[in-house]
């Protein structure tokens, strides 16, 4: 039995995001984020709304037969009331938090930020490929609200 999304803290819903992608389990992925979601990727149109970010996962991802390796994960919890961090949650270094967010108050996970390094592997088009990312995941409540993706390739 799959754990709801506003169970998760942001670090372990963001871990499972990539364990549904690479399942390619998509319905239960959609549930992560907000029906807002906006998806943004260097050189390409944003993808606004669920519909669209639906749409792009089900019909027009050009990745697929894949798996994400974590190297790291970076939690940053924010109070601006922006849906972005403050700049007072600090890291241990280890990929993980240090507990010094800035704040003690259990909603302070509403503006997460989750910063993740790793690589894929997969197909894209007819090439096995295997490329570094970085992606960054705004939390806006207990759903992913914003998705940036940085690659070492043209196109994803």
């Amino acid at each position: 039995m799959s754990v709801p999304p506003e169970e998760l803290d942001p670090e372990s819903l963001v871990r499972r995001y990539y364990d549904l992608v690479d399942d390619e389990a998509y319905e239960p992925l959609f549930d992560l984020f907000t029906d807002d979601v906006v998806y943004e990727r260097p050189g390409q149109a944003p993808i606004e709304g669920k519909a669209a970010f639906e749409a792009f996962y089900e019909q027009d991802r050009p990745l697929e037969d894949g798996t994400h390796e974590v190297d790291a994960v970076v939690v940053e919890v924010g109070t601006d009331g922006e849906g972005g961090t403050d700049g007072e949650g600090g890291t241990d270094g280890e990929g993980g938090t240090d507990g010094e967010s800035g704040t003690d108050d259990d909603a302070s996970d509403a503006n997460a930020v989750v910063a993740v390094r790793g690589t894929f592997s997969g197909v894209q088009g007819d090439d096995r490929v295997r490329f570094g990312f970085a992606d960054f995941h705004e939390f806006d409540g207990d759903r992913i609200a914003r998705r940036y993706t940085y690659t070492d390739r043209d196109e994803v």
